[in-house]
């Protein structure tokens, strides 16, 4: 599906210290922060959050994060498509984790039930 490439360094310039070009934000990270989404799921519920924050919520591995960012500067993805994978991503392991806890209510409650069950026929 995804597929991994080769990190590109950070260049910095001699003696360790960044200039002051650097300290400025490139394009495509101002396009990702002011880029927002309304999200229906998880923390983000009900909230207009950036693409940006969802790259870096903890939905988005940061191996899966790394990739995005690189093919998104490298112009092999589009804002958009970047949009629609974050969104996809956090919706669905939103609705994952959701099925889990479902699960695990349910697995305790059959679990008190067949504990009731068992202490009532005990008292017969």
């Amino acid at each position: 599906l995804i597929s991994v490439k080769a990190s590109k360094e950070d260049i910095v310039p001699a003696g360790g210290e960044k200039d002051e070009d650097s300290l400025k934000e490139e394009p495509w990270e101002t396009a990702l922060k002011t880029t927002v989404v309304e999200m229906e799921v998880g923390e983000f519920q009900g909230h207009r959050v950036s693409v940006w924050d969802l790259l870096h919520s903890r939905y988005i591995p940061e191996e899966n994060r790394k990739e995005l960012l690189e093919l998104y500067q490298a112009g092999e993805l589009t804002l958009e498509q970047v949009k629609t994978v974050v969104t996809t991503i956090v919706t669905k392991a939103e609705a994952a984790r959701a099925e889990q806890l479902a699960n695990a209510n349910s697995l305790r409650a059959e679990t008190v039930v067949a504990e009731a069950e068992h202490i009532h026929l005990q008292e017969d």
